[in-house]
């Protein structure tokens, strides 16, 4: 039985919203939309805390995560992709952040929030951040992927985003991950992103944040943005989301850990 879209929802942290309000006009269409301000330097872990929190009431059986550098291809694939992993029990799917993308050579046993979907219905029932953040760590030989598809280098032992505690969690109470296929674009930083028939998802343009502030990086994206059709397409209304009091926290959380280290000397 195919997911309704009226159960499918997409959420994007955004930092530049100049830039949003282009991607977003190729967005998937037909599902619930929603918008975290991340100007206040909300990002990673904490918007995945602050999304579980905001979103909870809504009837969301499936969430879609896409950052606003995110150029989607084909919105039928997307829900295909969505009736795949709900077929096969899958809770979450993106693109390893090691050995796919040339500049990312972290953790290929986690995900790269730039795009995943995820069983949102399931996760919110077990949801705890105080013990998914019990699980920033790897063991080694932990996990037994396959990793014959990675052509760039990787570091199965990286801790380099926070956020990898979730996924570390998700795939130690048995939950599965559907990792995608990745290919870097011409300009050797953008990568596509490929459904497990091979069909082009979406392209990610990477450097959201420099978009209409460095001229290079500006200009790069735009030639990528030239690369689609946004005629007749228009952009969702997204119910916005700010937690005003976000950046006033994370200063008195880096005072703290920094009087701490000095106490400790």
């Amino acid at each position: 039985m195919r997911v309704e879209k009226n159960n499918i929802a997409l959420i994007t942290t955004v930092v530049n919203f100049g830039l949003y309000a282009k991607t977003s006009r190729r967005f998937p269409t037909g599902i619930k939309h929603f918008v975290i301000d991340g100007r206040n330097g909300m990002h990673g872990i904490d918007s995945i805390v602050y999304m579980f929190k905001k979103l909870k009431k809504y009837n969301i059986k499936w969430l879609i995560m896409a950052d606003e550098d995110v150029i989607f291809n084909d919105e039928d694939y997307i829900f295909d992709l969505i009736n795949l992993l709900n077929k096969n029990n899958y809770l979450c799917c993106g693109v390893r952040d090691g050995g796919v993308i040339k500049h990312r050579n972290y953790n290929p046993f986690a995900i790269n929030t730039f795009f995943s979907i995820i069983n949102f219905e399931k996760l919110k029932s077990i949801f705890n951040i105080s013990k998914i953040k019990k699980h920033q760590y790897i063991r080694k030989g932990e996990f037994n992927d396959d990793l014959g598809n990675t052509i760039f280098n990787y570091n199965k032992e990286s801790l380099y985003e926070q956020y990898y505690c979730f996924y570390f969690w998700l795939r130690r109470n048995g939950g599965r991950i559907l990792f995608l296929n990745s290919k870097m674009g011409d300009d050797a930083i953008s990568n596509k992103l490929f459904s497990p028939e091979g069909l082009e998802l979406l392209t990610h343009t990477w450097y959201a944040r420099s978009y209409g502030i460095n001229q290079t990086q500006t200009k790069r994206i735009d030639s990528l943005l030239n690369g689609f059709n946004f005629q007749n397409y228009s952009p969702p209304t997204p119910i916005y989301f700010k937690d005003r009091r976000f950046a006033l926290r994370k200063l008195l959380r880096k005072s703290k850990k920094r009087i701490e280290m000095k106490l400790k000397k």
